[in-house]
């Protein structure tokens, strides 16, 4: 439900970011408005078409995004900030395959390989400075 709304939503943002864009603002802009001819798509018909198309499309926004902002909230859980966070993992993940033994594990309780020795240096090295 919540991905068909999120699909409606953004098909309306894109909508009315168009509808904006045609709109003749009073110096001229990205605006169609112009040229000759009477009718449906004259200069005062287009404005009034584009600011109604507008307005409507503003009021689907709205409601879509409260529509999504009531859905998000149905699926969170109470939780309270004054009781203390669990002590521990309550299922453990998955290994990590990048790092077995690193501090991964030693957050998760399980005992971790002791470190290897670090290797002999190859070439010079720089004294550590105090």
């Amino acid at each position: 439900m919540q991905h068909v709304v999120i699909v409606i939503h953004l098909m309306l943002v894109l909508s009315l970011i168009g509808v904006v864009l045609l709109q003749k603002s009073e110096g001229g802009g990205l605006g169609i408005g112009g040229g000759g001819g009477g009718g449906f798509m004259s200069s005062r018909g287009t404005a009034n078409l584009l600011t109604r198309a507008t307005a409507v499309l503003a009021g689907l926004f709205f409601a879509t995004s409260l529509i999504l902002s009531i859905l998000a909230g149905m699926t969170r859980k109470p939780t309270s900030i004054l009781t203390g966070a669990p002590s521990g993992p309550s299922a453990p993940g998955p290994a990590s395959p990048i790092d077995s033994s690193g501090i991964l594990k030693q957050l998760q309780g399980a005992p971790s390989a002791p470190p290897a020795a670090p290797a002999a240096p190859s070439g010079p090295q720089v004294p550590p400075s105090k």
